[in-house]
């Protein structure tokens, strides 16, 4: 008999789990507590009935531009990307706005004083993006791969968005920069702050700001499609409240945040 793997949540990384354990021939068994799996890439009523929101991000130049994604099928089952003509627009206080053009040519022609030095930070990695985001997007190994790549990233990454920023000559492009950075929940001033501006930028001139047809559930079902097809199973509404209560598994897997696992492992 094959062994048998559990993954308790059905969030993209406990279903990426999931078809990495079902590709290697591993029966699978996804436990999801809510009625729809997904986690935060679901979409649902979340105000009238009939009108469809995101529940966590809508967007999504991560999950277009994952190495892990790009290898699996997800176009055959139902998932496609909605591209717009730039991939962003940062709005300003006078009522403009600053684009940010996914070709990094026209970006460095259409930021001005500051294109250059927009090309500079972004280049290396936009260029050399598969090697890049093996390295960003996957568990952080003792000996990088592209060492060079790395310790060029770290330059900036390590350092707080605000002093980034102050590259630019620009308060358009500052706060551009700005923009992207305040996705992370560290304030400007703090430390690695700037990768997380850098992260938002790199892909968008890669692959861009997609966001899925259909809203991010057509993520998730797509992913749950690929994961029927190698025998996996997903089961909703089915709360795990221990682990100890579960069938005999050969492995188990958690996508579930660190209070819940303290939680259901006692």
């Amino acid at each position: 008999m094959s062994p048998r793997a559990c993954v308790v949540g059905s969030g993209p990384n406990g279903l990426a789990a999931a078809i990495v354990l079902a590709q290697a021939g591993l029966q699978v068994d996804v436990f999801e507590a809510e009625p729809t799996p997904g986690g935060a890439a679901r979409t649902m009523e979340l105000t009238l009935p009939g009108f469809l929101h995101d529940f966590g991000s809508a967007v999504h130049p991560l999950a277009a531009g994952s190495p892990f994604f790009s290898s699996l099928p997800l176009k055959d089952h139902g998932l496609e990307w909605i591209h717009s003509p730039a991939p962003l627009a940062h709005p300003l206080d006078d009522g403009t706005a600053v684009i940010l053009e996914r070709n990094l040519g026209d970006a460095t022609s259409s930021l001005g004083v500051d294109g250059n030095a927009w090309r500079k930070l972004m280049q290396p990695f936009v260029e050399n993006w598969r090697e890049f985001a093996m390295e960003v997007l996957g568990p952080v190994p003792l000996i990088p791969k592209h060492p060079w790549l790395m310790a060029r990233f770290g330059l900036s990454a390590f350092l707080s968005a605000k002093t980034v920023a102050h590259r630019f000559q620009s308060e358009r492009t500052r706060a551009l920069f700005a923009g992207l950075a305040a996705h992370s929940f560290l304030s400007l001033n703090e430390p690695l702050s700037a990768a997380f501006g850098m992260m938002m930028a790199v892909p968008a001139h890669v692959v861009g700001w997609p966001i899925p047809r259909g809203g991010s559930q057509s993520i998730t079902s797509a992913l749950c499609g690929y994961l029927s097809t190698l025998g996996g199973k997903v089961s909703t509404s089915s709360r795990v409240e221990s682990l100890a209560a579960l069938p005999d598994y050969d492995v188990t897997l958690c996508d579930v945040t660190p209070r819940q696992l303290l939680r259901i492992a006692g």
